[in-house]
């Protein structure tokens, strides 16, 4: 009986710990744990209370056992996804979207610069480095994906956990193109050069310690892309008109 209260208090001593992990951002959605053995290696904890504590958080959603390991779990995404369906398709609330987003992205930016620390900024650098790589290979969806990753980092940097799991199921969300294509963003090859040099100029800010310069530089990306996103659904609309007018011929009698 004893020996039972132990284990069962060990493994909820495991499941806080991990928990906290999780929150802090350490561990986050998608990532795979470490193999059984060597995480119960590492946390000096016996294999069977690994294995409850691990159970305690598939119960509770924050992680998922699957055939090839455990994984932490898309929390955000039972909350993310019913707002999606009511979103998607509708242009109207792009502008609420952009207003939104404008608000949080200047924010986390100016919290990064005071906040990131050295782990954050060599993790920024690594990013931009990597933006400009796929720039230069006129890999647009690639480089698509590093801009995302890069937000990422940002909100990470500004350290608030609400902030960054917030924004992390909304980015989940972009990658849909709930909101807009970021495929279709990314072609416009003026376009693309101007996200480039926007984004260098945040991270500079944020690895300078420069708040102001960073939220200010943050702002004006969001308000650059919502006007580029404007544009193309409106060139989308102006092709749809088109295509609609050169097919009314199939409706009239000859």
């Amino acid at each position: 009986m004893s020996n039972t209260i132990k284990s069962a208090k060990l493994a909820q001593s495991i499941a806080e710990h991990l928990q906290k992990l999780i929150l802090q951002g350490v561990l986050r959605p998608g990532e795979k744990l470490t193999a059984e053995r060597e995480l119960a290696d590492r946390l000096g904890v016996s294999r069977p209370s690994l294995r409850e504590a691990i159970e305690m958080l598939a119960e509770q959603g924050l992680l998922k056992t699957t055939k090839s390991g455990t994984v932490v779990a898309q929390f955000m995404m039972p909350l993310m996804k019913p707002l999606a369906s009511i979103l998607e398709d509708n242009p109207a609330v792009a502008a609420d979207y952009f207003e939104f987003r404008r608000i949080i992205e200047a924010q986390a930016a100016r919290f990064a610069a005071t906040r990131a620390n050295a782990v954050d900024k060599k993790a920024i650098k690594a990013c931009i480095t990597r933006m400009n790589k796929l720039h230069a290979l006129d890999d647009a969806m690639e480089e698509a994906e590093a801009d995302v990753d890069l937000h990422l980092l940002i909100y990470d940097a500004a350290h608030n956990v609400i902030l960054a799991h917030l924004m992390r199921g909304i980015s989940e969300l972009l990658r849909g193109n709930i909101f807009y294509s970021r495929r279709q963003l990314y072609q416009d090859k003026e376009t693309r050069e101007a996200l480039l040099k926007q984004h260098i100029e945040i991270a500079d800010a944020i690895l300078g310690c420069k708040p102001d310069a960073a939220e200010e530089a943050a702002a004006r990306h969001i308000s650059f892309t919502f006007e580029a996103v404007q544009s193309i659904q409106l060139e989308n609309k102006r092709l749809q008109d088109l295509l609609m007018r050169v097919g009314r011929i199939g409706y009239l009698a000859r």
